[in-house]
């Protein structure tokens, strides 16, 4: 008898506010004054996606990752102080968990940002191992603060856990550990690699926090391009990539190793720390297309095609139905899943994206919604706090013609608003059939959904009437 194909590993590597106009590959590179040999090298191998679309900010991206559900939906929307409820709750699926039950080794090396107490850590969440920071990286900045009171604040640690077991403090996460915590994180992910190569099929997390502010580098980085530490800290992620990169190749299993390369929104826009979102306007925290759209490089050797490049249109939360194809897995039927199966796509089967747009939320307000080459703004702020302007008719971009959404096209190319209109109001009657989980809900929380009605309002078809 034939003997089963083995299950594919998978390696995916989240870069934290990473634009879409910092790689070499997508356009940045040496312009940035920050080459990116290896990222570039990986993109030469794989797929690399230019219509890949994200969520808002970290919260509710990596939410939308884990869970394959918009966080309008999962409460999981905005970042928050430690002590107060957060992130997603444990009647929530993960990604991590459909591994784990399929017989993978999991393991996540980074920044969670979707819970930071028992019952909602990674091992909780079905990881088996987990090294990172259960919020973010800004909190390093906490103890250089003028006036900090650490009998008031919770002090940020770098945490471990096990499945099974208690998460427990390791490192301060001050600004020095800031600057050595990637290295820790691509240390453990290639051990966790030498140790799982060949004998166990496994699903790696590694959230990296560069190039998240403060965006300043590790110290042997320090200097290194003479452009500054957002270009240096820049090359130290490319450099961390390539060390994960060799560990698979090192112990031969790149054949059957899905490897992928995203971000997890749009560029930085804190000063001194400001990023580039290339040719697009707009960065995290906006509605703009520089804060939806940012890198996605997919290598698997002999499946995924190399060299090709796509302007398809993909959105995160369709990373858990694809992996579930590819791997295996099973997919919650119990809740509204928005993400859809790309695995077509991906592997060169098909030129289209199974979907035709998506809605866009930021915390519980309909921001924008995106469909072909268009997209429709409800709601206009174009930098981060500049105070959005509820549009009593709403702009509308093609954003092929016009990648900087300046030139409204509501006259000229008026008719898209009809499929784009069906789209939302589908997503919304969906909504209202499944009420969204709300923010800071308790761990006991379970939503009752009836699923016989509403179908995805985002796949192919879905905004037509």
């Amino acid at each position: 008898m034939p003997q089963a194909k083995p299950r594919p590993n998978v390696v995916l590597i989240l870069a934290d506010n990473l634009g879409w106009g910092e790689l070499g590959c997508y356009g940045g590179g040496a312009i940035r004054g920050a080459p990116t040999p290896r990222i570039d090298a990986l993109a030469a191998q794989g797929t690399r996606f230019l219509n890949f679309n994200v969520e808002s900010d970290c919260v509710p991206t990596r939410s939308a990752l884990m869970t394959g559900r918009h966080p309008v939906r999962t409460g999981a929307m905005q970042s928050v102080p430690a002590g107060l409820p957060q992130g997603i709750i444990p009647w929530e699926r993960t990604l991590a968990e459909a591994f784990s039950a399929q017989g993978y080794a999991t393991a996540m090396y980074g920044k969670w940002h979707l819970g930071d107490k028992e019952g909602r850590y990674p091992k909780d969440k079905g990881f088996d191992e987990w090294y990172g920071i259960p919020r973010t990286t800004n909190e390093t900045m906490f103890f250089n603060a003028v006036g900090f009171d650490p009998e008031v604040v919770e002090v940020p640690h770098v945490m471990e856990g096990r499945k099974g077991h208690p998460a427990e403090k390791r490192e301060l996460y001050d600004l020095e550990m800031r600057r050595r915590i990637d290295e820790n994180l691509t240390q453990r992910s290639c051990n966790f690699i030498g140790s799982h190569a060949g004998k166990t099929p496994f699903f790696l997390y590694v959230p990296l926090t560069q190039l998240h502010f403060p965006t300043i580098p590790h110290r042997d980085f320090e200097g290194r391009t003479g452009k500054g530490d957002f270009a240096d800290s820049l090359v130290e992620m490319d450099a961390r990539v390539g060390q994960i990169l060799d560990a698979v190749e090192d112990h031969g299993i790149a054949g059957n190793t899905v490897f992928i390369f995203a971000s997890d929104n749009g560029p930085e826009y804190r000063r001194p720390w400001r990023g580039s979102a290339g040719i697009w306007a707009g960065t995290y925290h906006t509605a703009m297309e520089g804060a939806l759209r940012v890198p996605l490089i997919v290598r698997w050797p002999g499946k995924v095609p190399a060299g090709r490049q796509t302007n398809e249109i993909v959105h995160v939360v369709d990373l858990f139905p694809t992996l579930a194809r590819i791997a295996g897995l099973e997919v919650p039927t119990d809740r509204p899943i928005d993400g859809v199966d790309q695995s077509a796509l991906l592997l060169g089967q098909a030129e289209k994206s199974a979907r035709e747009g998506f809605v866009y939320y930021i915390k519980t307000e309909l921001r924008a919604a995106k469909w072909r080459d268009w997209k429709m703004h409800f709601v206009w702020e174009v930098e981060p706090n500049a105070g959005p302007n509820h549009l009593e008719t709403p702009y509308v971009f093609n954003v092929v013609q016009d990648p900087k959404e300046e030139t409204d096209v509501n006259t000229t190319q008026g008719w898209v608003r009809g499929p784009i209109r069906h789209m939302v109001n589908n997503f919304q009657a969906s909504l209202k059939a499944h009420p969204p989980i709300p923010p800071g809900a308790p761990d006991d929380y379970t939503p009752s959904y009836d699923m016989a009605a509403i179908p995805n309002p985002n796949a192919r078809g879905g905004g037509t009437p």
